[in-house]
């Protein structure tokens, strides 16, 4: 490890032009002729269309046109997908109901797209937005999944009988219960997982421009995945052919999975921008961001776990009821199955698991990947269910786990997954000497004699990160590979561009990727500059989602370091006679070993682009390019403990004490990794005690559209952190990496919650554990 290379906690080179104001996002954007978009939305949960009036609002000074569903379908725009399909038990395919970018007949929840007003000014759109007249017959909404798939729900699909979308299952139910009914303790728990909406810095955004002479389209977006934004709008919604389409998404202000899909904005504003003659900018409000980005979570379970007499798991049996709103966004399918169940062994040895899971249609928004996306999900239901077993088997938390934690690897669960390496024990033993975990009694007393309950939770968690490889997730229904891009370009003076089809929304893959490069070529980080989130300037990508830029973006990277540094040291050995395998690279320098021979690695770089004196049949430049499809999953793993004090009056929990040892694999900037920590824990404690989306069940009204009524984590709700690491390789990548980004969401919420239950003496706790929930539990 050098002072830039791998291993090194470098300063965020793209910090400075955050810090500074001189971050470049979507609403930068300016192009000559621009004018502003406001969207007309449904102000209910559920109606008819039956009529739409503009004249008012083309009236309104500055307004240039108002666009409806009915433009949108004469022009053959098609209807967004669901992109990853999923089979029923009894093998039909899933219901997808039709979505439309502009609703034509009826809406499906509040915030629903029906119009679209351009005008000179964002106010003048606005006050045209709000003169556009729409009758609507109100229909009968649902809110809750389990309303939904009653006997007299309102259906919201005609394709989805009883609103339910598939219903689906792994593992083998009789195996299941078998086992169940020959066990010596069953715990069985039902569970909640709250919905939540994202809430990234930076509003959704898009800047549509289409040239008329060149006849091609440029879209501007806040995404976390471009190139998969440009194959869906021109394969799928017909919104341009891909080879005039470009999509570029520059500096993006946070994603946390909210950003991966293709909207209806992004899709309207390209069509606009044709149907209307000029560049067309839509900025979300954060009101809008409330009511029209996805949400994530959205869970009902039922979790029964069976032991042996010796507190050995011996079976899992789960059933599960996923809210998907009122469309199926592009990765909602996945989440509750393939994202969710298979993760449903964590980190024991479990012989038997048997998960059904039934996705529902409500009138509601969109319901997708959210950070963790079904990893929290999994994590919180097995973790709250081990917890509340070593409480009803009289044994500590931590060797109940201990005892059924596997051991031996690779391990096949029996729910798809083989976990490739790992060590859990070590996370446990970290987390538990930095708490201090045999100290807890002593803090307790102590919080007792001040009038406060103490209590003390963990959470064992484990994540699949990186999903792969691209045959095996199609085989499960994914319509996308999940491999990634690279290219390396060594120009001429020596400085390197690294292309990559993983995109940064905050990741600091600027500083990361850079110093990948700087370990394997030698070079300053500040000679390198990574491009990414441009169709036009690299060729394609998958994005950046699920923990995936370390374990496939850098891999990918590295497999093109790999033939550029056999490139180089081709040219090195012939300029300097001497053989290739004794050529070595570093301090900026191609060197012969055992000897005082030196290229510095500019001349090196400038004789490959001269072509004066190369080996024979090389050809000229220095630039390669290479894919990358693992092998299999990467699996972070790791164990939370939180500490609170409760105060037995208010119900006011005080979280005294959080420590998160992960195993990340290898891992590149410690910095970096302890902040994606930090983000991740502060994400999960707001799920756990503040963050909960609620709708009026009867009217569907979002009644948490604000931040006057949805309560996020702030500094003062926060302790300082203990993060560690320990380290097992992952195999599946030539970087032994394993990802990070999420650990910090999974493992929090479960570990919080278990450790209030504790102080409180009440196991049936719901998230988020407001004040008043936690005060209404100690006094049931």
């Amino acid at each position: 490890m050098g002072v830039e290379g791998v291993g090194a906690s470098v300063a965020r080179k793209e910090d400075k032009r955050f810090i500074t104001g001189k971050g470049r996002y979507t609403d930068d954007m300016v192009v000559p002729g621009m004018k502003h978009a406001v969207f007309v939305r449904s102000p209910h949960a559920h109606a008819k269309i039956k009529g739409l009036d503009k004249s008012a609002a083309l009236a309104v000074s500055g307004v240039i046109d108002v666009l409806d569903g009915k433009q949108l379908t004469e022009d053959a725009i098609g209807n967004l997908i669901c992109g990853w399909m999923i089979h029923s038990k009894d093998g039909s395919p899933m219901n997808m109901g039709v979505w439309r970018p502009l609703a034509e007949d009826t809406v499906r929840y509040v915030g629903d797209a029906v119009a679209i007003v351009v005008a000179d000014t964002k106010a003048q759109a606005r006050e045209g937005a709000e003169a556009v007249a729409v009758d609507y017959e109100e229909l009968p909404a649902v809110t809750d999944s389990m309303a939904a798939l009653a006997d007299g729900a309102p259906q919201i699909h005609p394709e989805a009988d009883h609103n339910q979308i598939y219903d689906w299952e792994i593992g083998d139910a009789g195996e299941v219960d078998a086992a169940l009914a020959s066990a010596a303790h069953v715990t069985e728990l039902n569970v909640v997982n709250n919905r939540l909406i994202p809430n990234a810095m930076e509003p959704r955004a898009a800047l549509g421009l289409y040239d008329e002479a060149e006849d091609h389209y440029t879209c501007w977006t806040t995404s976390q995945n471009p190139h998969v934004a440009r194959l869906v709008m021109s394969a799928f919604y017909n919104v341009a052919p891909e080879n005039k389409l470009r999509v570029i998404a520059p500096d993006v202000g946070g994603g946390f999975g909210s950003k991966i899909y293709i909207y209806p904005e992004e899709i309207v504003c390209l069509w606009a921008s044709k149907r209307t003659g000029v560049p067309v900018k839509w900025v979300a409000d954060r009101t809008e961001s409330f009511l029209c980005d996805a949400h994530g979570r959205d869970h009902v379970s039922n979790i029964k776990l069976a032991f042996d007499s010796d507190n050995r798991i011996t079976a899992m049996k789960v059933d599960t009821v996923a809210n998907i709103g009122a469309y199926m966004s592009l990765f909602s399918s996945s989440v509750p199955t393939y994202l969710y169940a298979t993760l449903l062994s964590g980190q024991y040895n479990i012989a038997n698991i048997h998960c059904n899971v039934r996705t529902v249609y409500t009138n509601t928004a969109p319901v997708d990947a959210y950070r963790g996306a079904g990893r929290p999900e999994a994590s919180y239901l097995v973790e709250r269910t081990m917890e509340t077993a070593a409480r009803e088997l009289g044994v500590s938390p931590a060797e109940l786990r201990r005892k059924n934690f596997i051991t031996e690897f690779p391990h096949q669960t029996p729910v798809i997954m083989a976990y490739d390496g790992g060590d859990f024990g070590a996370s446990l033993d970290a987390a538990m000497k930095e708490a201090d975990y045999d100290g807890f009694a002593a803090r307790k007393a102590d919080s007792a004699a001040r009038g406060k309950l103490r209590g003390i939770g963990m959470s064992c968690y484990i994540e699949a990160c990186g999903i792969a490889p691209s045959q095996a997730v199609g085989a499960l229904g994914a319509g996308v590979g999940l491999w990634e891009s690279a290219e390396v370009r060594v120009n001429a003076v020596g400085t390197i561009e690294v292309l990559t089809g993983s995109h940064s929304h905050g990741q600091g893959h600027e500083t990361t990727f850079a110093q990948l490069v700087a370990e394997r070529l030698g070079v300053g980080i500040d000679t390198v500059n990574i491009v990414h989130g441009d169709t036009d300037k690299v060729q394609m990508g998958m994005g950046t989602y699920g923990s995936r830029s370390g374990a496939v973006g850098m891999s990918a990277i590295s497999v093109a370091l790999d033939r550029v540094e056999a490139k180089a040291k081709k040219i090195a050995a012939h300029l300097l006679e001497a053989d290739e395998a004794d050529i070595v690279i570093e301090e900026g320098e191609l060197k012969v070993a055992g000897t005082d021979k030196t290229l510095p690695w500019f001349q090196m770089a400038l004789a490959a682009y001269t072509a004066h004196n190369l080996p024979e049949g090389m050809e000229p430049g220095l630039k390669e390019s290479a894919f990358f499809d693992p092998t299999n999953f990467s699996f972070p793993a790791g164990c939370h403990i939180c500490e609170v004090e409760v105060d037995p009056d208010t119900g006011v929990t005080d979280i005294v004490q959080f420590v998160a040892a992960d195993d990340f694999g290898n891992i590149i900037n410690p910095m970096i990794v302890e902040g994606q920590v930090h983000g991740g824990v502060a994400q999960g404690i707001g799920q756990a005690l503040l963050e909960g989306c609620a709708y009026d069940p009867q009217s569907g009204q979002l009644l948490t559209a604000s931040y006057m009524d949805y309560t996020m984590p702030r500094a003062d709700d926060l302790p300082s952190f203990t993060v560690t690491t320990t380290k097992t390789e992952s195999p599946s990548n030539p970087l032994g990496l394993k990802g990070c980004g999420e650990a910090g969401a999974i493992g929090s919420p479960p570990a919080v919650i278990n450790a209030i239950t504790d102080a409180i003496g009440n196991n049936d706790l719901a998230m988020p554990a407001s004040p008043q929930t936690v005060w209404a539990a100690m006094k049931a």
